[in-house]
């Protein structure tokens, strides 16, 4: 006999969690978000119910379905939309602060990192660190793997059914149907 699925699981408790998620409106968004900080090392189910409720009412927009692992940092939520059928694995860091949008059907393998922000260094008066910070916003259509330990770098689009390699840094956008791999990230080959 076959395991269930996530998707067959959330669909068997989909009215207690949408109940939740109603409740945890009454939240207000500056508690929700010091609760969801501290909810990040909760492991299991719970924890990602926990996170899943409160991502739902802190983030611009989010699907059914979605798994935070335990050990994830997400910065910027108010600025993110995640689709339907999406799985951010442990140790993930993705900064939202200059707009971030995930299609449906996305994994995002543990390790990985998506920056929406990066740094100017014109001004040569001052270290780099304190230079200007830019944002630029990064999406990510539906059905897309991003392999273990990938970077993402802002103002990046990656377009549907793509597969980001193990331990590349995506710094250009990446066009649909591609397998990319590499340090910057080139196509391996179409789908």
């Amino acid at each position: 006999m076959m395991a269930s699925s996530g998707r067959e699981k959330f669909k068997k408790i989909n009215l207690i969690i949408k109940f939740l998620v109603i409740i945890n409106k009454v939240v207000p968004k500056f508690i929700n978000k010091r609760l969801f900080i501290y909810s990040r090392n909760i492991s299991g189910r719970i924890g990602m119910l926990i996170r899943f409720v409160m991502f739902k009412n802190l983030s611009l927009s989010c699907g059914d379905n979605v798994s935070i692992h335990e050990g994830v940092f997400l910065k910027g939520l108010e600025m993110m939309e995640i689709g339907a059928n999406v799985s951010i694995h442990s140790m993930c860091y993705i900064d939202g602060t200059g707009g971030l949008k995930i299609g449906d059907n996305v994994s995002i393998a543990h390790s990985s990192t998506i920056m929406t922000t990066g740094h100017t260094y014109n001004d040569t008066s001052i270290p780099i660190k304190y230079n200007n910070a830019t944002t630029d916003p990064v999406l990510l259509e539906d059905d897309i793997w991003v392999g273990a330990g990938c970077r993402i770098l802002s103002g990046v689009a990656i377009g549907t059914r793509s597969i980001i390699a193990a331990g590349a840094v995506v710094n250009k956008n990446v066009e649909s149907n591609s397998i990319v791999g590499g340090i910057p990230a080139k196509i391996i080959k179409k789908i």
